[in-house]
């Protein structure tokens, strides 16, 4: 029995564990929302994942982001603990660091 649920256990961690989100698709139409959001973010500016320029208009590339009340291409909610990953806004340069 013991070795089942250490399998079990070994099986869960490392599944999750291998479950970093590909912030190089994280662009486009941005509404910030306090619940159901598609990813939790910090704000890290000594080392962000990605490196966000605030647009008006042609969010088209990595890091550039439109923020939008309606219709976006994802949700994100800002938080302190947990974050599925961290950015830092930019006013040039904005990508993956």
């Amino acid at each position: 029995m013991f070795k089942k649920v250490a399998l079990l256990v070994l099986v869960c961690g490392s599944a999750s564990a291998n479950t970093k989100v590909d912030v190089s698709r994280i662009y486009g139409k941005i509404q910030f929302v306090s619940s159901y959001p598609d990813y939790k973010v910090k704000i890290d500016n000594s080392w962000p994942d990605l490196k966000v320029k605030q647009v008006t208009q042609w969010p088209d590339s990595v890091g550039k982001w439109q923020i939008v009340d309606q219709y976006p291409d994802y949700k994100i909610q800002i938080v302190d603990a947990y974050p599925d990953f961290t950015i830092k806004y930019v006013d040039s340069w904005p990508g993956v660091n």
